[in-house]
C-alpha cells in the first residue's frame, strides 16, 4: 500500500489534483447546477444564462459554506477564475464567424463599433468623474454593457486587474438592466417606426447579453431575431480588439511610459484575446465537424460557468455592501444611453446607408 501511495505521489498530475482538485470540483459542480437551471422555463424567459446563475450560486456558497473549506479548495478556485477563464474566452470564438459581418453589412458593423466605443467611453467618464467610482469598476461595467454582458466583464477583468467583488457588481448591473431590456423592447417595438430588420439591429447593438438578445428577437419575429443575433455577434467579435486597446491604454497611463516606445514595452498583450480571434477565424473556414464545434461550445459554457462560480466563491457580501448604489446608478445611466442614444445612432447610420 505504501509503495502504491508513493507511486501515485510521483505521478506528474498527482500534485495538481491534490492541491487544485477540491476547488475545481466545487466550482464545476456549481457550474453544472447553473447550466441545468438555465434550461428551466422561467430562467429562459428571464434570459438568465448559465454564467449569470453560476456567479449567483457561487456567491451564495461563498458566503455560507466556502469559508470553512477555503484552505483546502482555495487553490483550485483561484485556478478556475484565472486559467479556466482565459481558456473559456478562447473557446468563445467557436460561437461566432467572420462571415457574420456579411449578414448585416457595413451599417451593422458601423453601428456595433459606434455603440461599443461610445458606451465604454461614457461608462468610464461618468463612472469616475460624476459617480466617484474607481476606474476598474467603471471599466468592467462599461465592458459588460458595451459588448456582451458577463463574458465581456470576465474577459476584461485580467486586463484591468479587477477584484472579484467588482466583477460580481458589474455582472449584477448587466443582469438587472439586460432583464429590463427584455421587458421594454418588445413593448416599444410598435411605436419605434422600425422594420423587423432595423429593430433587430437596434436590439443587437444595445442589449447586454446574447441570451437576452435572442429572447427579444424571437418575441418580435424571425427577421428581427436573425438581425439581432448577427449584430450581437459582431459586438462579441469586437471583444478582442477592445481588449488590445484597453491594454495599450493601461500601458500608456502607467508610470514611466513617457514615450510611444516606452508605452509599447509596457503593454500586457492579452494572448487569450489573440487566440480568440484565431479560433473565430478557424470556425469561419467551416473545416471542423459541426458536432465537434457544438461540443466545444458546450465545453466553453462549462469552463466560463466554472470561472464565474469561482469568482462568486471569492466574493464576500460585505464587499458588495461597501460598493453602495453608485455602480447601479452607472448601470442605469448606461441603460438609458444604450436605449435612447442607441436608437439615434442606429437611425443615423441607416439613414446614410
Amino acid at each position: 500500500m505504501q509503495s502504491l501511495v508513493a507511486s501515485l505521489a510521483s505521478f506528474p498530475g498527482f500534485s495538481f489534483v491534490r492541491t487544485r482538485g477540491p476547488g475545481l470540483l466545487l466550482a464545476a459542480l456549481l457550474a453544472a447546477a447553473a447550466a441545468l437551471m438555465s434550461q428551466w422555463g422561467v430562467m429562459v424567459q428571464l434570459g438568465l444564462s448559465a454564467l449569470t446563475l453560476a456567479i449567483a450560486l457561487g456567491m451564495v456558497a461563498g458566503n455560507t459554506v466556502f469559508p470553512s473549506v477555503a484552505a483546502t479548495a482555495g487553490a483550485g478556485v483561484d485556478f478556475a477564475r484565472s486559467t479556466l477563464l482565459r481558456a473559456g474566452i478562447v473557446l468563445y470564438g467557436f460561437r461566432i464567424s467572420l462571415h457574420d459581418i456579411g449578414a448585416v453589412g457595413w451599417p451593422g458593423l458601423l453601428i456595433g463599433a459606434a455603440m461599443v466605443a461610445l458606451t465604454f467611453s461614457v461608462a468610464v467618464y461618468v463612472g469616475t468623474r460624476w459617480l466617484g467610482l474607481d476606474k476598474q469598476t467603471a471599466a468592467l461595467i462599461g465592458a459588460g454593457s458595451a459588448i456582451c454582458g458577463a463574458a465581456a466583464v470576465m474577459a476584461t477583468q485580467p486586463v484591468v486587474r479587477g477584484e472579484e467583488h467588482k466583477v460580481s457588481i458589474a455582472v449584477a448591473t448587466v443582469v438587472v438592466f439586460g432583464t429590463l431590456s427584455m421587458v421594454l423592447y418588445p413593448l416599444a417595438f410598435p411605436y419605434l417606426g422600425l422594420s423587423e430588420h432595423a429593430f433587430g439591429l437596434f436590439a443587437g447593438s444595445t442589449i447586454h447579453e446574447v441570451a437576452q438578445v435572442v429572447a427579444v428577437g424571437d418575441t418580435v419575429g424571425p427577421a428581427a431575431a436573425n438581425a439581432a443575433v448577427v449584430e450581437k455577434m459582431l459586438r462579441v467579435m469586437m471583444l478582442a480588439p477592445f481588449l488590445m486597446v484597453l491594454s495599450f491604454q493601461a500601458a500608456a497611463s502607467a508610470k514611466g511610459a513617457t514615450s510611444f516606445k516606452a508605452c509599447c514595452k509596457q503593454v500586457r498583450v492579452p494572448w487569450f484575446a489573440v487566440l480568440f480571434i484565431a479560433v473565430s477565424a478557424v470556425h469561419s473556414l467551416d473545416v471542423l465537424p459541426h458536432a465537434l464545434v457544438a461540443g466545444l461550445v458546450q465545453l466553453d459554457t462549462l469552463l466560463l460557468a466554472t470561472a464565474m462560480a469561482a469568482m462568486g466563491l471569492r466574493t464576500s457580501a460585505s464587499s458588495l455592501r461597501r460598493a453602495g448604489m453608485q455602480p447601479l446608478k452607472l448601470g442605469a445611466l448606461l441603460f438609458v444611453f444604450l436605449t435612447i442614444g442607441g436608437y439615434f445612432v442606429n437611425a443615423a447610420v441607416l439613414a446614410i446607408f
